[in-house]
C-alpha cells in the first residue's frame, strides 16, 4: 500500500510538469482545507488482485464559499445525446472510440487561491500548507474547472459546441466529420477514420 500512496505523490508532482502544490507559510486570514488518502483495490476478472489503487482527495465539506470556492456547476453531457452520438455512428458505419482520462482533474486550472493540509507521507514542518496549484480530486470546483478546460482544448483542436448540448463538441469539414462527447472523465468519440482518432487521441494527450 505504502508502494501505491508513493506512485500517486509522484503523480501529483508530474501533472503538466509542474507540482499539484507548494509547500507554503500559512497565510493569516486564509482557511485551510483537509485532505485524505481514499484506497481502493483493483481485482482482475477472475476475481483476483490486480493492483492497489491510492488517491489523495481534498475534504470538500471543509471548503468556503468565496474563500475556496465560487462557481461550481460543471455541465455534463445528456444520455439522450450519447443515446444519438451511438446511433448516427451505427447508421454511418463509423469508428467509436472512448477515452478514459487519467488523472482528468488535476489538468483543471485552480481560479482560486486554496490552501491545503499537507498528507500524511510528505515531511514537512508545522507551520506550512499546501499552496494548491491544481483541482485536486475532491474539490468542488474541481469538475467545472476540468471541463473549462477540456472546452479550450477541444476549441484549439477546431471543435465548436453544440447548441443543443454544451458536452458535445463537432468539427466538419468537406472531407472529414468528427463527433466527440465529454462525460465527466470520459470521452466518446467517433469518426469515418479510424486512423483519425488515432491522430486525434495523439492531440489530447499533448
Amino acid at each position: 500500500m505504502q508502494q501505491a500512496i508513493n506512485k500517486e505523490l509522484s503523480t501529483l508532482h508530474k501533472i503538466d510538469k509542474t507540482n499539484t502544490w507548494d509547500l507554503t507559510h500559512f497565510p493569516l486570514g486564509k482557511s485551510v482545507v483537509g485532505c485524505r488518502w481514499v484506497y481502493k483495490i483493483k481485482n482482475n476478472s477472475d476475481g483476483y488482485i490486480e493492483r492497489y489503487k491510492v488517491r489523495l482527495v481534498a475534504k470538500r465539506y471543509s471548503q468556503q464559499y468565496g474563500m475556496d470556492y465560487k462557481e461550481i456547476f460543471a455541465l455534463i453531457m445528456k444520455m439522450t445525446t450519447i443515446h444519438t452520438l451511438i446511433l448516427v455512428a451505427l447508421v454511418r458505419q463509423w469508428h467509436i472510440s472512448q477515452l478514459d482520462v487519467k488523472n482528468a482533474f488535476l489538468n483543471g486550472d485552480l481560479p482560486e487561491e486554496v490552501y491545503m493540509t499537507p498528507p500524511s507521507s510528505v515531511s514537512h514542518d508545522s507551520e506550512y500548507v499546501c499552496k494548491l496549484k491544481k483541482t485536486l480530486y475532491g474539490l468542488k470546483q474541481a469538475p467545472r474547472a476540468w471541463f473549462e478546460k477540456s472546452s479550450d482544448v477541444f476549441s484549439s483542436l477546431g471543435f465548436v459546441s453544440s447548441s443543443h448540448d454544451s458536452a458535445l463538441f463537432i468539427t466538419c469539414t468537406d472531407i472529414d466529420h468528427i463527433i466527440m462527447s465529454l462525460y465527466v472523465d470520459y470521452m466518446i468519440i467517433t469518426r469515418d477514420d479510424n486512423d483519425g482518432i488515432l491522430i486525434l487521441k495523439t492531440k489530447l494527450a499533448r
